[in-house]
């Protein structure tokens, strides 16, 4: 139990609450605590306060976005899982260059808020489930864009509830991930504005992706994304396919038929499985192709 004086929190605050309906794959066990603050100072009292009242060590502390690509283990999370909710979400054209987003915000609501204000270069989030702050996370991109490609800066607050603000060259994107310590919270972005681009143009290749996403990915399945990274110089689906393990199966979790780097619960999948299928993949892609494969997914829990 923390000491934690709920009455000075504005959000919400359970205990042991459970979190497979809030993620894409509707697996994993309970949070011991479940926190959704209600602005950005309701998080900075919250974080403050955030010691063990047997050990008055901090509790480790999980941000949980759309839950589009993570696997919560069986056994839950012992810990906090934070989950920004509406306060975190407002979208705002600053000026000809700048947006200002919320980490909670969707990246389809930001596409979808760029093509109605006429913004090119924002096509690429309608093919990436989940947040804003979760994109910043990992360097969320599809189709040949990425987050790095259009931020200019974010705003964070760390563990000990101290606001900062990162510029680009701060956050140091790679492949899938940043260079900033791991228990930032990322509560703004900053986005560059290029130039103003023609509505039916956006349209067209929003229009392009979504079709192309609805082809090539099992979007109406219990999915998680891509759940390795593409290797340098390869692709994770072509691996593999090769290592034979399209539509292997492990108890209810299996590689799909039609985008073999995408994992699916077909109903009574555990995380469990799905995480003992991904590393199955992984052993038999590094027996064939000597390439060892990362997880994109992010595995958390007990």
């Amino acid at each position: 139990m923390r000491s934690q004086n709920t009455q000075e929190i504005k959000g919400v605050c359970r205990q042991n609450y459970p979190l497979n309906h809030l993620t894409w794959f509707k697996v994993g066990g309970l949070a011991e605590i479940f926190f959704k603050p209600y602005d950005l100072s309701d998080l900075s009292v919250f974080l403050k306060n955030n010691n063990d009242a047997i050990t008055g060590e901090k509790l480790p502390v999980m941000v949980l976005g759309a839950g589009s690509n993570l696997i919560i283990r069986d056994k839950g999370f012992k810990g906090i899982i934070v989950k920004l909710g509406q306060n975190f979400t407002d979208i705002e054209l600053l000026n000809d260059n700048l947006l200002i987003v919320g980490a909670g915000s969707l990246n389809f609501n930001l596409a979808k808020f760029c093509l109605a204000s006429n913004l090119g270069g924002f096509e690429f989030l309608v093919g990436i489930p989940g947040t804003v702050g979760g994109g910043i996370a990992m360097n969320a991109g599809c189709y040949g864009s990425e987050f790095k490609d259009i931020v200019h800066a974010v705003e964070a607050i760390d563990g000990d509830g101290n606001l900062l603000k990162l510029s680009l060259s701060d956050i140091g994107f790679y492949k899938r991930g940043n260079s900033l310590p791991k228990d930032l919270i990322f509560t703004k972005v900053w986005f560059n504005v290029g130039m103003r681009s023609d509505y039916q143009q956006i349209k067209q290749r929003m229009e392009e992706l979504v079709a192309l996403r609805k082809q090539s990915q099992p979007i109406t399945e219990k999915t998680g994304g891509s759940t390795f990274v593409n290797p340098e110089g390869f692709k994770a689906w072509e691996l593999i396919d090769k290592a034979g393990m399209r539509g292997a199966k492990v108890g209810g979790a299996r590689m799909s038929e039609l985008h073999c780097n995408f994992m699916i619960n077909d109903g009574s999948a555990t995380a469990k499985d799905l995480e003992q299928l991904g590393e199955l993949v992984r052993q038999k892609v590094k027996a064939i192709s000597n390439i060892e494969l990362q997880w994109e997914i992010k595995i958390v829990g007990i």
